[in-house]
């Protein structure tokens, strides 16, 4: 069975003409319609002719889970052939379907059913949200369990809020100070409930020209406009500074790997089924989920002794893929294709390992402050990792985590890691945003045959550190975005480092226009991101049109300037308004970006020569 699932505003159908298959209706059923539904089109295919009781309970579970997640008033079931071009028999598709809203209706659920085999005209509104549109292929394979799938469940991961002094409570005694550390915890309790919204930074990366989907790639492919692209490429920039200034060396590999590979299928099988795979005449491949793959063949094929430790190797992942579920895939936060700071670490054991974990905890720390963002932080260790080392677990979210903490602890490793700690933003939505990230894994080595040679000339396998000190940079942008529409007591602005214009200025007429290319010149050899706004715009549109593009500094050139040899500085973070030099201006802003990447201008400095995207 082949489905399509809209989450809309209204359905309207009038049925126009008869088939040879056609049901008989009521004059009631000719034309009809509801609001606020989830319209379900419905193939039913060959193979559902064998076992259509099984197809039914299937698909009555399947819009049930729909219509709950996006929490829709009404279904609609129509008969829809298109989706397929292997049909069943008529009668059975007719009973399949009558079977369904049956199921349906006995769940007490509204449904209107659009009439088999006729020929219809229909208007539909699409609600447009992450979820609206949801496509699923439903068989009559039976759901397998595994032999241990009883067990499973019956362990699940016990939650914990771990505070800096080392008390530790279950999450629903905890009195929680603030309500984005609730809504982390809700989220990983299943507790947080899609209100069928858009995020904010959606709409905001169309509206400040940054960035939109790419209708004719993939669903979660992304193209960057010059803004876009320039802020990108300074977080890029300052994860390059973030990790080179700790030893990590800077790498290239390639960005799709053979799965004939036995180390690299079994580390791809850990990862889970949302991968990019293809096919050619005699190879199976794979698009890379991150750079593990390169990273480690890397150092399998380098000679490491104990000096070296710890050995660390970056790349910058342009891109990774990951094939999200197309109804999950929303905005810049969940992608399938994105932009990926990668950065491993080879550690000498486990004691090494938990030495600079801790430090690169610090680092991720300090993109919190950097970014100016605010971070929610889970702590996820396996059981055994967490009886073993319950005292540094404290001392790490004491000394450089320096918050309470969601702890999970899990019954049984199921990954390559058993520690990891993950921090994450909160949306508009209370939903997280995962950044940055460290990971303590302990079977990669084995796996990839990455060994080291230890003071008594011993060959023996390190344990490596996964690190992402920012998570993707598309994420990261989105976390920004994000906070400017929880931060309300806030103009909403980016960080002034990744402001992709700096200082506008405004000639009030065309006669100042002179002075302003003067002033121009000093700001931007200064390296600063400058331009001028010499549009046709009255003065005071001229400034509302700097507000709406977040520009953080502003500078009206009008007679009084140009006599005075003078400029009059408009600050957008408190809209204050000083008289100040060109130097100390360009002292301010070098003091509140200091140690922060710089890029040019990557547009024309005249407004008016610009390209409107989008």
């Amino acid at each position: 069975m082949r489905t399509l699932m809209i989450h809309s505003d209204y359905l309207r159908y009038k049925t126009r003409s008869k088939t040879k298959i056609a049901e008989d209706i009521d004059d009631e059923k000719r034309v009809s319609g509801v609001d606020e539904a989830l319209v379900a089109f419905i193939a039913v295919e060959k193979e559902e002719e064998e076992n259509p009781e099984l197809i039914i309970n299937k698909a009555v579970k399947e819009i049930l889970n729909v219509q709950n997640k996006v929490n829709a008033e009404n279904i609609v079931i129509y008969p829809y052939a298109h989706l397929s071009s292997s049909l069943s028999n008529p009668d059975i598709a007719q009973k399949i379907l009558k079977g369904i809203e049956a199921e349906l209706l006995d769940n007490n659920e509204a449904v209107l059913r659009v009439p088999f085999g006729w020929y219809k005209s229909f208007e539909l509104s699409c609600k447009g949200h992450p979820l609206s549109e949801l496509s699923r292929t439903i068989t009559t394979e039976p759901e397998e369990e595994s032999e241990d799938s009883e067990e499973e469940p019956s362990e699940p991961s016990k939650m914990f809020i771990l505070e800096e002094d080392g008390n530790i409570f279950d999450v629903e005694e905890y009195n929680y100070k603030n309500k984005t550390l609730r809504q982390l915890v809700d989220h990983e309790e299943g507790k947080t409930k899609d209100t069928g919204k858009q995020p904010p930074h959606v709409r905001l990366m169309r509206e400040k020209e940054l960035a939109s989907n790419e209708p004719a790639a993939d669903v979660g492919h992304i193209r960057w406009y010059p803004k876009g692209k320039l802020v990108k490429d300074l977080l890029s920039d300052y994860v390059y500074q973030l990790v080179t200034q700790r030893g990590a060396m800077p790498v290239e590999t390639p960005v799709m790997y053979d799965l004939a590979n036995p180390a690299i299928r079994e580390h791809a099988e850990k990862f889970g089924e949302r991968q990019y795979r293809l096919k050619t005449k005699h190879r199976e491949l794979m698009l890379r989920f991150a750079c593990c793959f390169g990273a480690f063949r890397i150092l399998a094929d380098s000679f490491l002794t104990w000096k070296n430790m710890p050995v660390g190797i970056y790349e910058l992942s342009t891109f990774s893929f990951r094939f999200e579920r197309q109804g999950e895939v929303v905005g810049l936060k969940r992608l399938r294709a994105f932009t990926m700071p990668d950065f491993h670490s080879v550690c000498l054991n486990d004691d090494h390992a938990r030495e600079v974990f801790a430090n690169q905890v610090d680092m991720c720390a300090q993109t919190e402050t950097d970014l100016d963002v605010h971070y929610e932080v889970a702590f996820r260790v396996t059981q055994d990792f967490f009886d073993e080392n319950e005292d540094w677990i404290k001392e790490v979210v004491k000394n450089n985590i320096k918050k309470p903490v969601l702890l999970e602890v899990i019954p049984k490793m199921k990954h390559y890691w058993n520690a990891k700690v993950d921090f994450a933003a909160i949306d508009d939505l209370g939903r997280p945003i995962e950044n940055p990230t460290v990971q303590m894994d302990i079977q990669s080595a084995k796996r990839f045959g990455i060994t080291y040679l230890d003071e008594n000339e011993e060959q023996q396998y390190p344990t490596i550190l996964h690190c992402s000190p920012t998570g993707s940079i598309e994420r990261v942008i989105c976390s920004l975005l994000e906070k400017t529409s929880t931060d309300k007591g806030n103009k909403p602005s980016l960080p002034l480092w990744l402001a992709p214009t700096q200082v506008r200025i405004i000639p009030v007429t065309d006669n100042h226009l002179d002075y302003a290319k003067e002033i121009y010149q000093q700001i931007r050899d200064s390296n600063i991101r400058v331009d001028i706004d010499d549009t046709a715009e009255r003065v005071g549109k001229k400034i509302r049109n700097a507000g709406k593009e977040w520009i953080p500094y502003t500078i009206v050139v009008g007679d009084n300037e140009v006599e005075n040899n003078s400029i009059s500085v408009n600050r957008r973070v408190d809209n204050t308004k000083e008289e100040i030099s060109i130097e100390d201006l360009a002292e301010e802003i070098h003091t509140l970006t200091k140690d922060m990447p710089f890029r040019q201008l990557p547009l024309p400095y005249m407004v008016s020569k610009r390209v409107k995207f989008d």
